[in-house]
């Protein structure tokens, strides 16, 4: 009697070990549309943040996600989508996780939650020696060329520059060379892009204090239930920071370390 009290015991121990082995893998895999899977949102398109090469995707989010997957023991999944329905499909979970440089902002924050920031993306004023500007108050009253209806333009308007409407980079850089302007407003990261096509420019960039304009957080995005996903992705993107990854990924795509404020 007392050895089949004892074999019931021991099978329903282990029964116990089993069923908790189960929950716990499924409570890990339950923050995911597929277990074993992080499946990640982004357009593919915008060059170096995520393209095609080769009919590949490369670039500096699609080895972030891979290597944020590898830290939660995860694969990366690679959902090319485009922009007006990328956010969206967080909530119809079509994705866990967009990475395509979303920045944050109050809007968006209403309707989902970001992790930690991989970009500090900050606005800066292009030009080059001789144009008299050495730092953003002295484009007031100059010609400073900015996109049309941009947060670009606004900001430039913002310092008192005399904005000249610019259809694209190029253009604006171009603008400056001919001396059609003093200088150009936009984002550090596009002219470090850009630059590394055109290696032989005058061109520079003038630092904003984050006082005066502060940057803006580029960061994951989720859905508003994924919390505990998030959770996993703030310890990952931590340890990303830590191990020297992060430095290591934007020098690779931007020639400088944009991932610090």
């Amino acid at each position: 009697m007392k050895k089949r009290i004892a074999l019931i015991l021991t099978t329903v121990v282990a029964l116990i070990l089993v069923l908790t082995g189960c929950s716990s893998n499924k409570s890990a895999n339950s923050d995911t549309k597929k277990a074993g899977t992080l499946t990640i949102g982004l357009e593919g398109t915008y060059a170096p943040y995520s393209y095609r090469e080769d009919g590949k995707l490369k670039g500096f989010e699609v080895d972030l996600g891979k290597d944020i997957a590898k830290k939660l023991d995860l694969k990366a999944k690679f959902v090319p989508t485009k922009w007006d329905s990328l956010i969206a499909g967080l909530n119809s979970k079509t994705f866990d996780v967009v990475l395509n440089n979303v920045a944050e902002n109050a809007s968006r924050k209403k309707q989902y939650i970001f992790s930690t920031p991989y970009i500090y993306s900050k606005s800066v004023v292009i030009t080059k020696d001789g144009t008299g500007i050495t730092s953003v108050d002295d484009i007031k009253g100059q010609k400073i060329a900015a996109g049309t209806g941009t947060d670009n333009y606004n900001h430039a308007k913002h310092f008192g520059a005399d904005v000249v409407p610019s259809s694209d980079f190029q253009t604006s850089m171009s603008m400056i060379d001919e001396g059609r302007v003093k200088g150009a407003f936009n984002s550090r990261e596009a002219f470090l892009t850009w630059k590394k096509d055109h290696k032989n420019t005058d061109l520079k960039y003038i630092t904003i204090p984050n006082k005066e304009l502060a940057p803006s957080k580029i960061a994951p995005i989720f859905n508003k239930n994924s919390t505990h996903l998030r959770g996993r992705v703030n310890k990952a993107i931590k340890e990303l920071y830590k191990d020297g990854t992060m430095k290591k990924l934007s020098m690779k795509y931007f020639g400088e370390d944009i991932t610090k404020k």
